[in-house]
């Protein structure tokens, strides 16, 4: 009896084979499922992009999209912000030439001639810098002339001022008349006049004298040198094309630079002053200079057409030369001026 149950409980050696093709496909479904974990869990860059749900309303749409702009603008950086800001709309763009605002002229206030020249053309210079020396070998002969004069007038005077206190005790003595005193009197006067009258001519010899040298009034650059060394020079010109010079250099500041522009008068509605510019030299065109309006010419060129305006220059460059041509944007408004 017992036998036979414990047949009932033995495990036949066909049921104790577990099936193959069970086994392949668990392992199967595990990679699976691994791979797709791995897939999913990988970073893309698509992750962090908000998707728009095209089947929402017009409105909704809208609003998320003004949401992403915002983003996107609080992600831009603020320089980028604010060199588009500060980046306005040109109204009127005209070419005009790059001046000095004053181009000086040195000339000579006599006739005489150059006996130094102490610069060069480009060369920069300083305020009350010596530039130039004339001849002055014929105003020094008149100082020494003169002061000779002014003391023989002085020694003139000294005579006149003894013999009138002469004649004075005669005249109290009676030994000399009265007219003869008043004489004296008046000789004095006269000595001491031609005392002031030689001492005017002297005063005006020693300003002769003074300008032989020639000195910069401004700190700038010689632009153009207009004679040399024993050329004769004068003030002015004698009217004929081939008289002396009337002027020795001309100089200017160089950084006081500005655009004159010849403007047609259908444009002049798009101008005024003090009026933002940005100008552009035509030799560097990668180059802006920050400008403003700073004149418009009372009165137009009937014959063109057109009426004469400068911009001022803010801060000029090396790169910026005066005669050459440079492009100018008239720009809007700011906003909320």
């Amino acid at each position: 009896m017992n036998e036979e149950k414990l047949k009932q409980l033995k495990i036949q050696s066909e049921a104790r084979v577990r099936p193959k093709a069970s086994l392949w496909m668990s392992f199967a479904g595990v990679t699976v499922l691994t791979s797709a974990a791995v897939f999913y869990a990988w970073p893309r860059t698509a992750d962090h992009q908000r998707l728009v749900d095209t089947t929402r309303s017009w409105k909704t749409s809208s609003v998320d999209a003004a949401r992403v702009d915002q983003a996107s603008v609080e992600t831009t950086p603020s320089s980028s912000r604010t060199e588009h800001a500060g980046r306005m709309e040109a109204l009127l763009t005209v070419s005009g030439y790059i001046v000095a605002r004053e181009r000086i002229e040195l000339s000579p206030r006599f006739m005489g001639v150059v006996k130094w020249m102490g610069v060069k053309k480009g060369e920069s210079v300083t305020n009350n810098q010596v530039v130039v020396l004339l001849d002055d070998a014929e105003p020094r002969a008149r100082l020494k002339e003169t002061a000779g004069r002014l003391a023989q007038a002085k020694a003139a005077v000294a005579k006149a001022e003894l013999d009138f206190a002469r004649v004075s005790r005669l005249a109290r003595d009676d030994v000399e008349s009265k007219q003869a005193e008043d004489d004296a009197r008046l000789r004095v006067e006269s000595t001491k006049a031609a005392v002031q009258e030689v001492e005017g001519q002297l005063e005006l010899i020693q300003t002769h004298l003074e300008w032989t040298v020639i000195r910069s009034p401004i700190d700038g650059v010689i632009l153009e040198r207009l004679v040399d060394a024993n050329e004769l020079v004068v003030p002015q010109s004698f009217g004929g094309g081939r008289g002396p010079s009337t002027a020795l250099l001309a100089l200017a500041d160089l950084k006081d630079l500005q655009v004159e522009i010849d403007l047609n008068e259908s444009d002049l509605s798009k101008v005024f002053l003090r009026q933002k510019c940005r100008v552009s030299p035509e030799a560097y065109p990668d180059k802006a200079y920050e400008a403003y309006v700073a004149e418009i010419a009372p009165e137009a060129n009937r014959q063109k057409g057109t009426l004469q305006v400068k911009v001022q220059i803010r801060n000029p460059d090396q790169f910026l030369t005066p005669e050459l041509s440079a492009k100018v944007e008239f720009l809007d408004r700011p906003s909320g001026g």
